[in-house]
């Protein structure tokens, strides 16, 4: 019986040991670095509409944080908040994970070449 007993302990230790694994993000295939302009108006505002203002938007933001218009997310940009926070892989906005490496590339180009408008 005890014999029984620490046979099942072994498999189950055995298996909680074995079952953890380490998170990876996998960013599969590298792209190529972004040569044509990225602008505001669409790139930048798709990106932001599509996985920040559900947050960051409407009467009362998250962290106070209304990113619905062009001279807000540029001033977030421009503080470091915004490129810092969606390159942040340990607390990673959108909170469900990181945005994709293109997203996040065209974001930081943006900022990078003057945050134009349109």
């Amino acid at each position: 019986m005890n014999r029984t007993k620490y046979l099942i302990v072994l498999i189950a230790f055995s298996m909680a040991a074995f079952s953890c694994t380490k998170a990876i993000i996998d960013e599969g295939a590298i792209p190529e670095p972004i040569d044509g302009a990225i602008k505001f108006d669409p790139d930048i505002q798709n990106i932001v509409f599509n996985h920040c203002v559900t947050c960051h938007g409407g009467a009362a933001p998250s962290a106070n944080l209304d990113l619905t218009t062009y001279q807000n997310v540029r001033s977030s940009a421009e503080n470091g908040t915004l490129l810092n926070r969606v390159e942040d892989s340990a607390n990673p906005m959108p909170p469900n994970g990181l945005l994709s490496l293109e997203q996040r590339q065209a974001i930081a180009k943006w900022a990078e070449d003057g945050f134009p408008e349109n």
